[in-house]
C-alpha cells in the first residue's frame, strides 16, 4: 500500500486536480456542469448544486492533504458560488440546480443536497478558517433539523417553500421512496464533518440518533445488508442490495464513531460494520472489482466509478481494523489495479469513465461530467489512502 499511496498522490496531483481546475467558469462562476463522452464541455449546461458542493469539498480536502497553496483559489471560487448562488436567500436552504449563468433552475430543496453543502462548508472552514463558511453550515444544520425532519426521521424532497413533493431525484429501481438509506447516510456524513470542526453537543445527539436508526431500521440482520428504499413508516419497499452503499457505509460509520468518540456506540455498531464488509467481500467482489447491486436476486454487474472508489477505501478500512484479515488489504490493492487499467480514462483532458462492464469495457455513451459525476468519490479515495498508508 505504500507504493499505491505514491501512485494515488500522483493521480490526485496530475489527473484529478488539473481536470477539475480546467472546468472553472470564470464568466458566470462555479464550474462547468457537463462534459460529454467526446470530452466536449457544454458551457451552457445546468450547474448542479450537489456537484458544486462536492467540488468545494474536493478542493478544500486536497488543500488539507497536500498543503498546496495553488489549490486555494479554486476552493475559494467554489465557496463563493455556493453562498452567492446556490443558497436561497429568500426561503432558505440550497437549490437543486442552477442554469449556466447561476440563476435558479430547479428550486427543489432536497435534504441530501443540504447535507452536501454542510459537508463541503465544514471542510472549507477547516482548511481556511472562514467564519462565513461555518456560520452557513450551522444555518443549514438548523434548517435541516427544523424543516427537513419529522417524528419518523429525515424527509427527502420538498418545494422551495418546504412543502413535501415527490422524491423522484433519489428514488430508483421502479419505486418512489418516502425515505432512503442514501439520504440518511449523507446527513450522517455531513454532521460528522460539522461535529469534527465544532464539537457541538446538538450535532452529537443527532449523530447518535442516526446511528441508532441504522442499527434498528436500516440494517437487515438476517441478510447482512442495508435496506435502501422505505415508505414513510420505514418499511422497506424493494428487495435490493446496494453493494457500493454498503461498503461506503461501513467506513463512513466508522468515521462517525471515531469522531464521536462514544465507546458504547462503537461497541453497538462494530458488529454491523464488520458484517457489511464481510458480506460485500463475499457476494460483490470478483473480477478484480465490485459489482453494482443486486435487485430481486439479479446482479447488476456494471462496474460503476464511485463504487470502485468506495470499495478501495472500505476494504482498506476493514483491514486496518482487522489486520489479520489480509484479504481486505489485497482486495483494496486489486481494485485499485482495476481502476488504473480500466476505469481511468487515459485520453488527454479526461478523468474517469462513468462505468465499465465486468471485464473493463467502458460505457462510452455515459458523460465524463454531469450533476452526479464529480471528484468526490475518486478524490476522496486518493486522499484517504494518502493519509492512511504511511
Amino acid at each position: 500500500m505504500a507504493a499505491i499511496r505514491v501512485e494515488m498522490e500522483q493521480h490526485l496531483k496530475e489527473v484529478l486536480l488539473p481536470f477539475w481546475k480546467n472546468l472553472k467558469d470564470d464568466t458566470y462562476g462555479g464550474f462547468y456542469g457537463f462534459m460529454g463522452t467526446d470530452l466536449s464541455v457544454i458551457k451552457d449546461s445546468e450547474k448542479g448544486c450537489i456537484l458544486n458542493s462536492r467540488i468545494l469539498w474536493f478542493f478544500s480536502n486536497a488543500y488539507l492533504t497536500l498543503k498546496d497553496e495553488s489549490i486555494k483559489p479554486y476552493a475559494d471560487h467554489a465557496f463563493r458560488f455556493l453562498v452567492d448562488r446556490c443558497l436561497d436567500r429568500k426561503e432558505g436552504g440550497v437549490f437543486w440546480s442552477l442554469d449556466y449563468k447561476g440563476q435558479p433552475l430547479d428550486t427543489t430543496k432536497h435534504t441530501y443536497n443540504q447535507a452536501f453543502a454542510i459537508y463541503a462548508l465544514s471542510s472549507y472552514y477547516d482548511a481556511f478558517r472562514v467564519e462565513e463558511a461555518l456560520q452557513t453550515a450551522t444555518d443549514l444544520f438548523r434548517l435541516i433539523e427544523l424543516k427537513c425532519r419529522d417524528e419518523y426521521g429525515y424527509k427527502e424532497a420538498q418545494s422551495r417553500e418546504f412543502y413535501n413533493v415527490s422524491n423522484d431525484k433519489l428514488s430508483e429501481n421502479g419505486v418512489m421512496a418516502d425515505r432512503t438509506m442514501n439520504t440518511l447516510l449523507h446527513v450522517l456524513e455531513a454532521y460528522t464533518e460539522l461535529y469534527r470542526v465544532t464539537k457541538r453537543p446538538e450535532t452529537a445527539e443527532r449523530l447518535k440518533w442516526m446511528l441508532d436508526t441504522i442499527a434498528a431500521k436500516i440494517y437487515n440482520p438476517k441478510l447482512h445488508r442495508q435496506e435502501v428504499f422505505f415508505d414513510n413508516d420505514m418499511n422497506t419497499l424493494i428487495d435490493l442490495h446496494s453493494y457500493g452503499h454498503d461498503i461506503e457505509t461501513a467506513w463512513l460509520v466508522d468515521r462517525a464513531l471515531n469522531v464521536l468518540g462514544d465507546e458504547c456506540y462503537k461497541r453497538k455498531l462494530a458488529p454491523i460494520n464488520e458484517a457489511l464488509e464481510d458480506k460485500i467481500y463475499e457476494v460483490a467482489y470478483y473480477n478484480h472489482s465490485l459489482a453494482n447491486e443486486c435487485e430481486r436476486g439479479v446482479v447488476d454487474e456494471k462496474r460503476i466509478w464511485w463504487v470502485q472508489a468506495e470499495a478501495v477505501v472500505g476494504f482498506y478500512n476493514a483491514w486496518e481494523k482487522r489486520p489479520k484479515e489480509t484479504r481486505f488489504k489485497e482486495a483494496a490493492e486489486d481494485i485499485w489495479g482495476f481502476i488504473k487499467e480500466y476505469v481511468v480514462d487515459a485520453r488527454k483532458g479526461s478523468e474517469w469513465f462513468w462505468c465499465t462492464d465486468k471485464n473493463g469495457n467502458p460505457a462510452m455513451e455515459k458523460p465524463i461530467v454531469e450533476p452526479w459525476k464529480c471528484p468526490y468519490h475518486n478524490g476522496r479515495m486518493c486522499m484517504e489512502i494518502i493519509r492512511r498508508a504511511k
